[in-house]
């Protein structure tokens, strides 16, 4: 696998105050999602390398990206480890775009403070990770976050019905969720239409995301299909082109 960081100085931006990057994302998160009118990428940082992960988040600032996709992962919702909320504090200060948090770990509810105050700014937890979704859906909003829900593939759409009205996001994973590099499975762009045309008919304002097996060959296949935001991870990181990659996936 080709890595483009090879001049790490040239990668290398200044830094903004992260007070300053604060008031950035308060002016841009007090107004409700909406709609985008073209396709959000939030490139996943679980396939950047994890020894520059301040030089790839500032690649992702340079090179287009709109939000950053941060997967959380306990060795226990899913079959591995990645890192917690003093990470996601120390690159906070390393980028202005939005930090679109996603737990995949069990009792998500005893860790939706840290990672509010590490700097998350969309908070999305696992229908199928504890027992009262609402109740942390409410938590993720006290703290002034955008709420989401995700769904495995075997988790059908009709489930999130009673949570329709508390929800700032969903994201149907595309694949089975806990290691990169997967192939999208094609049945789950299914929720994504029922999800879309539920949207539409409820008149509800939560965005659709995806996630896993997004590249150039899918991403029309998910924007079609009724997704907003598209995550991916190994498309983006083992280009030789990561800008090029992420202004393919807008599907313009």
């Amino acid at each position: 696998m080709m890595r483009s960081l090879v001049n790490l100085d040239r990668l290398r931006i200044p830094v903004a105050p992260i007070d300053c990057l604060h008031r950035k994302m308060s002016f841009c998160y007090d107004i409700p999602m909406a709609k985008p009118s073209t396709t959000l990428v939030a490139p996943s940082i679980l396939s950047a390398d994890f020894g520059y992960l301040a030089e790839e988040v500032q690649r992702i600032n340079k090179g287009g990206g709109d939000w950053i996709h941060l997967d959380i992962m306990d060795g226990v919702f899913v079959p591995n480890i990645t890192f917690g909320p003093s990470m996601v504090a120390a690159l906070r200060r390393h980028s202005p775009l939005p930090f679109d948090t996603h737990l995949m770990i069990v009792h998500p509810e005893k860790y939706v403070s840290a990672f509010a105050e590490a700097g998350s700014d969309n908070i999305t937890i696992h229908y199928e990770s504890t027992v009262h979704v609402h109740r942390v859906l409410h938590q993720i909003r006290e703290k002034g976050k955008k709420a989401g829900i995700s769904i495995v593939p075997s988790t059908p759409a009709a489930m999130l019905s009673e949570l329709l009205p508390e929800l700032d996001l969903i994201l149907v994973m595309t694949v089975n969720p806990g290691f990169g590099g997967q192939k999208l499975i094609p049945q789950t762009l299914e929720k994504v239409s029922q999800l879309a045309e539920i949207r539409e008919k409820g008149n509800h304002g939560y965005l659709i995301e995806v996630d896993g097996g997004i590249n150039r060959e899918t991403c029309r296949l998910a924007v079609d299909a009724g997704a907003d935001v598209l995550v991916a991870g190994s498309a983006i990181f083992d280009s030789k082109n990561p800008e090029e990659e992420i202004n393919a996936l807008k599907c313009r």
